[in-house]
Order: C-alpha cells, then structure tokens, then sequence
C-alpha cells in the first residue's frame, strides 16, 4: 500500500491528468482510492464520472472568548501562529477567517476564557467509479480555509480503512501554501507535475522545497507539455538529483480530450503502459526511501 500525492507548483500543468490516469491503472491491479484535495476546484470527477453516496459535513472549530472571564494577558495571541487573535487592554478578538482551528489558544488559556464553535467549512462526498473508491473535498464557498477539509478528507478515508487495505492517490490543490502542505503530510511519495516552462521551472523549485523540507518526502517529476526542442527542467532535475518518471508529449489531441472531460487513458489505451511503468517506479522509489 502506497500513498502517492499528484501536486504541482502551479495550475494547468497537468496534475489531475496524471492524478486521474495513475489511479485508473492502480485500481486495476487491486484496491486503490483518489482522493480529490483540490477542494477549492474539485474536477477529477468531471473524468472519473463517480457514483457519490455519502456526504459528510466539515465543521472548524473557531475560537469563542469569554470577555467577562478573560484577563487579557496576551498568552492566546502569542501562540496562534496565524495571527487569528488580537489582545487589546480591554477586549480580545477573534478573526476567525484567519483560524485554522488548530485549538492552541483554547490549552493555552490561563483563564479558561476561550471556548470553541463549530463553523461549517464545506462538505467530504464519497463513492466510488468502478472499481476505484472515490472521494472529493468541497470547500463551501466564501470560506477561506480549504486546510480543515482536506485534513477530514483524508482523516475520513483513514476511517474508511482505504489507507491500510490500498494504494491511496491524492490529487493536491496547485500551488505550495497550506492546503499543499497538509495534502502532502503523510505521504510515502510526492509526484510532482510541471511543464518546461521559466514559470514551470521557477513553481517546480518551489513545489520540491516544500516536499523536501517540510515533509522529508522523496520526490519524482513528471513533465507534461513536453517538447525536444526545451531541456530546461532536466537541467535542473539533474542538479537536485530528481528522477523524470515520465514525459507527455505537448498534444493537442489529448488536450482535447481533456477539455471533454475524457481520461487520457480511454482516450488513448496507449498511455496505460507508461502509467503502470510509471506506478511501478514510484513503489519502487518509495519502498527504497522508507526506514
């Protein structure tokens, strides 16, 4: 069993393409699982065509003061690291669109002042798509935290069991901000998409760092849009020692697939040779990097 989060260090490279396509070759073999962590823009869905059952509220515990019983000592600022409490002389307050309900504030508090409350954030669908379970993070809208969904998302499949009994793959929010962070903590591999672009490049050394230093994780590279004529991320994968798992060749035709919302391997069976070889690689890679 083997999780594998699909990210990139920005959108439109091709990361739900590769996330949709390693799970459908996965779940061919045994028991596999996508987790769609996008949750800002879920759209695997849109390819993977699930049947949903279950929905599940999110709900983020926000911070309540109790004026009356508060001394205003400051101790609740200082450890929100968010910056989600201001302590004036005679009033504490709460922006709770900064909190990422992480219940430091409430141990901390000397008074006991501080309670909590519960705040929809968005709703956790589960179902399945054949033989591959499925399960998709939806952040409500005007909700500024996706961090609380994506860690029910994936605390949900972990209840579900899906963890232990199969390959789990994550498709990550673009990016590199929190909602990447919390999608890649505990994962065995982190397969990161890019395309040989300067901005490609730049997001790709910023999507490696997160990986590495924040989680330890090993890193692979697959290069979407991929063109002979430009060798500009090999140059830098050499250099930092990442393998390139695979190259999709810049085509319009599997764009055009993608714009109707076709997988690439039904699209093209062509492909799913690559994908299993490029599964294989990261079970490999993977295995060699646990302790």
């Amino acid at each position: 069993m083997t999780s594998i989060v699909v990210a990139s260090g920005k959108g439109g490279t091709g990361k739900t393409l590769v996330a949709t396509s390693l799970a459908l070759v996965a779940a061919r073999r045994g028991p596999c699982a996508l987790l769609d962590a996008d949750v800002e823009e879920p759209n695997a869905a849109l390819f993977l065509q699930p049947c949903l059952g279950d929905r599940v509220e999110v709900v983020r515990l926000v911070p309540v003061v109790d004026q009356a019983r508060c001394t205003h000592c400051g101790r609740c600022s200082q450890v929100c690291q968010y910056h989600a409490i201001a302590v004036l002389p005679n009033k504490t307050l709460v922006f709770s669109d900064l909190c990422h309900g992480c219940g430091s504030c409430v141990r901390q508090c000397p008074a006991a002042a501080i309670g909590e409350q519960a705040s929809p954030s968005g709703t956790i669908e589960v179902g399945d798509a054949g033989s591959l379970r499925f399960a998709q993070g939806i952040l409500n809208v005007g909700e500024a935290m996706a961090k609380p969904v994506i860690r029910q998302l994936k605390q949900h499949a972990q209840d579900l069991g899906w963890y232990e009994s199969g390959d789990v793959i994550v498709d990550a929010p673009p990016g590199t901000a929190c909602p990447v962070v919390e999608a890649l903590r505990g994962a065995d591999y982190a397969l990161l998409v890019t395309e040989p672009t300067p901005f490609g490049l730049h997001d790709l050394e910023l999507a490696v760092q997160v990986a590495r230093e924040t989680w330890s994780l090993p890193v692979g590279v697959v290069i979407n849009k991929d063109r002979p004529d430009t060798r500009i991320i090999d140059a830098y994968c050499a250099e930092q020692n990442l393998p390139v798992l695979l190259r999709i060749p810049l085509d319009r035709r599997i764009a055009e697939a993608y714009s109707r919302g076709i997988p690439l391997l039904r699209a093209y069976p062509a492909y799913e040779s690559a994908f299993a070889r490029l599964l294989d690689d990261i079970k490999r890679l993977a295995a060699r990097e646990q302790p």
